[in-house]
């Protein structure tokens, strides 16, 4: 994965974001394109393209990755909301820098595509 994507750029604090959450692992910030009144990407410093790299020894990291979510919606007072991951450009994904969309404050549909 290049150490280049714009979310290496921001975990980096090349350039700038609106930070929600952060800890040694997990960064957590404001999407620019929200697509819910609360959308917020949640990301780990650890240069992953995406799910299907992560390793083995990446699981705790992936379970801090939705505990962080968890923690970040109940910070935001969300009750209800929903939790994405794009995994490959035909799945939506854009930025190849895993990440989990967390996006709550309206009613989601089903399907989601």
């Amino acid at each position: 994965m290049s150490e280049q994507t714009i979310f290496a750029k921001i975990i980096r604090k090349e350039i700038p974001a609106a930070i929600v959450y952060e800890n040694e692992r997990i960064l957590a910030f404001k999407d620019i394109a929200p697509q819910a009144p609360t959308h917020i990407l949640v990301i780990p410093k650890k240069a992953l393209a995406d799910v299907a790299a992560a390793k083995e020894d990446d699981a705790a990291l992936l379970g801090e990755l939705l505990l962080s979510a968890a923690h970040i919606a109940k910070e935001q007072g969300l009750t209800d909301y929903r939790i994405v991951i794009n995994n490959g450009a035909e799945a939506g994904q854009t930025v190849f820098h895993l990440h989990l969309h967390l996006l709550g404050g309206r009613p989601m549909r089903w399907p989601p595509g």
